[in-house]
């Protein structure tokens, strides 16, 4: 049984990369030297070629790096790696938390010195060349030292407390383990912006001028109560401009890139605010959050069934049971379902963000909008033909030319 198990999950695998590899190609062959007349308004001939050789440079990497990790997880399962590290883990404690952190451990950061060179490429070259970088060596290698502390406290947190109600409960482990992870994703979703965004970026409260009085006459105007609005220092890393909207209640949030500030003007700046804030007043967060809570309930749920099959751990070659093990042969097992979850989760993301572009659009004028969305897509340098397909499979939002076509019905 373990064999079939183990050679489902390389289809699984092999399927996943050929259809990354197929989205992909047929999202290339929507690439014209030639400036399409649809564009003509939004890219000029310059810009315009400059995003072309910027898709094709990025598409060129993907593959190197996608074929980099399909190789790097076929010679892994072959060769019983995640046994192997087991083994590791289990020469040093026999207790199966500790077994677990250690295991998880050292694949996430031999993983991540592995890729590392992928990232310096990225960001040191691809980005450098089209002149969006500004991540200097110690910023980078401070994000990198953060972001293994970060994850090793809170991933391994939650991993322990997890394994730690397997352990107590036994088989209805899933809904402890499903209050817990629900409670921190709240907890996230809240203060997020407050606690984690501060350890790699600055914020500080838009400062009292045209902006701040324009963005404060349209809260009042659409009955939204805003008291806080922030500027992150995005140019530390990047010239791309970025605005989001976080928390829920009182701990709602909105915050802006320097870069936005600087690229695009007040109005087009509140066009953006709005259609922010078009997400909450169509309760679009809440019902991401609850979505995305029961969909972790559901996944728990199957998990449970499955983790304690011992043929889970024999599939990765180990003759003995353990809850990380069936963890890892389980995310693969589970990933054709995730996609399809994906998928769906995409329809309605694409489906949300016409919505609120009609609230930004019947709120404030949505030429602001349309003005805003083709400025930071010149300026982000986006591929604003991609294939269909590719859309419908990658895409959380409709495409530039399909959102400027919808805010058009809505304009006087």
């Amino acid at each position: 049984m373990h064999q079939i198990i183990f050679y489902f999950i390389i289809g699984i695998i092999l399927f996943d990369y050929l259809l990354e590899q197929f989205l992909d190609y047929l999202n290339a062959t929507k690439r014209s030297s030639v400036l399409p007349l649809e564009l003509k308004g939004i890219y000029d001939e310059e810009k315009y070629q400059k995003s072309q050789d910027y898709d094709k440079v990025n598409h060129k990497f993907s593959i190197i790096t996608s074929s980099f990790n399909l190789f790097l997880i076929l010679v892994f399962l072959y060769f019983s790696g995640f046994a192997f590290i087991d083994d590791f883990a289990r020469s040093y404690t026999s207790n199966s938390i500790f077994i677990a952190l250690i295991f998880f451990g050292i694949i996430m950061f031999a993983s991540d010195i592995l890729h590392t060179p992928f990232s310096i490429y990225d960001t040191f070259v691809i980005e450098e060349k089209f002149g969006f970088n500004k991540t200097t060596v110690k910023t980078f290698i401070l994000d990198k030292l953060k972001a293994w502390i970060i994850a090793a406290l809170i991933g391994g947190g939650l991993l322990a407390l997890i394994i730690w109600f397997y352990n107590t409960v036994g088989e209805f482990f899933w809904v402890y383990a499903w209050i817990a992870v629900s409670a921190f994703m709240l907890f996230m979703t809240m203060f997020y912006t407050s606690l984690i965004v501060p350890l790699f970026n600055k914020l500080k409260p838009l400062e009292e001028g045209e902006l701040k009085t324009e963005i404060t006459s349209f809260c009042t105007k659409a009955g939204f109560k805003l008291d806080n609005v922030f500027v992150i220092d995005g140019s530390k890393r990047s010239t791309k401009a970025n605005a989001y909207f976080s928390g829920l209640g009182k701990k709602k949030k909105i915050v802006l890139y320097d870069t936005l500030i600087e690229k695009l003007s007040k109005e087009e700046i509140v066009g953006v605010l709005a259609h922010e804030i078009g997400h909450y007043k169509k309760k679009h967060t809440l019902i991401s959050v609850s979505s995305s809570i029961i969909q972790t309930g559901l996944t728990l749920y199957i998990l449970s069934l499955f983790v304690g099959n011992a043929e889970l751990s024999r599939a990765l070659g180990s003759d003995i049971p353990s809850f990380h093990l069936g963890l890892i042969t389980f995310g693969f097992l589970y990933s054709p379902i995730s996609t399809i979850i994906g998928l769906f989760m995409n329809v309605v993301s694409r489906k949300n963000e016409y919505a609120a572009d009609q609230f930004a659009s019947e709120n404030y004028e949505g030429v602001h909008l349309q003005n805003a969305l083709k400025n930071l897509s010149v300026t982000n340098l986006s591929n604003l033909t991609p294939h269909p397909w590719y859309v419908f499979f990658n895409y959380s939002h409709p495409t530039l030319l399909q959102r400027l076509r919808f805010i058009d019905k809505f304009n006087k």
